[in-house]
């Protein structure tokens, strides 16, 4: 009798659908919904609308690329090589903070590239963090409650990249860096008396840093008090507010927002929702929301089959670095959170974010053919890590 509930979980799991294909079916429809807003967000500009829509669909087509040269790789068997990554991402971040070889966009240093063709190292950096942590995590899961082993040096592997990418600056995926690993940390099973203290010393930091920089400082100031400072530093945030406002329940229609005629600044990239609020509405608004929380809730439910600690926090942490992302810019577009630079996940126009993507779904599907196969060694079912 007490076998029956698993017979009974294992049968109504053959009906339900893989997780990860509803992850995958997300993202199409997210890509999609992206490249038709994309198309009217960027019709006032000068370039004209199939001059972003082009580089998109370029971007889409390697993510696609990476995606499935991801599904094929070994794992495990690139554990092997994970300090050589860690080393070479590194390199490429302080190679970015060095004058005219880093590229300089908006006060900030944050590209690599030649010509038109420009890589943000920062956001191939995020994954790379999270392959070298879940790799450390698991293979020292059993040391996790030593100061050293178990915390001194997973956190050197989370700081060694939010010094480099605070230095472009780049705040906001910082916090994404710092938010991804210490969640990774925590549910590797990291005490709460090392964890605990230093996220708050994290936040003093933080709050230090915004307030010796004059940019940050005016910038959050102004954010107290939007509707004060809407022609000043709180403009984009005004706009955006007054683009979900005039859309409404229904929208405008597409093509017949307003705002990213030259009203809105950065429509196409990191306040796209808010031409979509204007146009489409609240209906297709909470859509995204839901689709994202989709994600999430099919990750979370992803992660619950893993055969070890690795693939378990490193398929977390790519669920992570989608959804932590998206709610950092929603939060910014809806008033929520301070202004920052932050893409959203599949939608905005960006090429090195939709190589992440494709990346992050790449080891996605590539862990759930994995786990799903049927003659797994045994070995990996009982949690056994291998030594990298």
């Amino acid at each position: 009798m007490n076998d029956l509930p698993q017979v009974r979980e294992k049968g109504a799991a053959r009906f339900l659908p893989d997780p990860v294909v509803v992850i995958v079916v997300c993202a199409i429809g997210l890509t999609i919904l992206g490249l038709t807003i994309l198309f009217s967000a960027s019709a006032s500009f000068k370039q004209g609308p199939y001059f972003y829509l082009n580089k998109q669909l370029l971007g889409i087509g390697g993510a696609i690329a990476l995606c499935i040269t991801t599904v094929k790789v070994n794992l495990d068997q690139l554990r092997k090589y994970v300090w050589y990554i860690l080393g070479a991402l590194l390199f490429l971040l302080f190679l970015v903070l060095i004058p005219h070889i880093g590229i300089r966009v908006n006060g900030s240093r944050r590209w690599l590239g030649v010509g038109s063709l420009r890589v943000q190292i920062s956001e191939f950096a995020k994954f790379g963090m999270v392959f070298c942590l879940a790799h450390y995590l698991a293979l020292q899961q059993t040391k996790l409650k030593e100061w050293k082993l178990g915390f001194l040096y997973p956190a050197g592997i989370i700081l060694s990249f939010s010094i480099l990418i605070i230095c472009e600056p780049d705040f906001g995926t910082t916090a994404l860096v710092i938010a991804v690993g210490a969640t990774l940390f925590f549910l590797a099973g990291a005490k709460w008396i090392y964890t605990v203290p230093s996220i708050l010393l994290v936040l003093l930091a933080f709050v230090l840093l915004v307030m010796h920089n004059p940019n940050r400082q005016r910038r959050l100031l102004a954010y107290m008090d939007v509707e004060a400072n809407k022609k000043a530093g709180t403009y984009q945030l005004y706009q955006s507010l007054a683009a979900f406002a005039a859309g409404g329940v229904n929208g405008e229609g597409l093509g017949q927002g307003r705002q990213q005629s030259n009203f809105l600044p950065e429509a196409h990239t990191d306040f796209i929702l808010a031409v979509v609020g204007e146009e489409l509405g609240l209906w297709y608004t909470g859509g995204i929301v839901g689709l994202y929380t989709i994600i999430f809730i099919a990750g979370y439910l992803h992660v619950r089959r893993a055969p070890n600690l690795f693939h378990f926090l490193l398929a977390t942490g790519c669920v992570l670095l989608i959804c932590y992302q998206a709610i950092s810019n929603i939060g910014v577009v809806t008033g929520v959170f301070p202004t920052k630079g932050m893409s959203l996940p599949f939608i905005s126009a960006g090429l090195s974010n939709l190589l992440l993507m494709g990346i992050l779904l790449g080891v996605l599907i590539n862990t759930s053919r994995n786990w799903s196969r049927t003659g797994l060694n045994e070995k990996k079912r009982h949690m056994q890590e291998v030594v990298a």
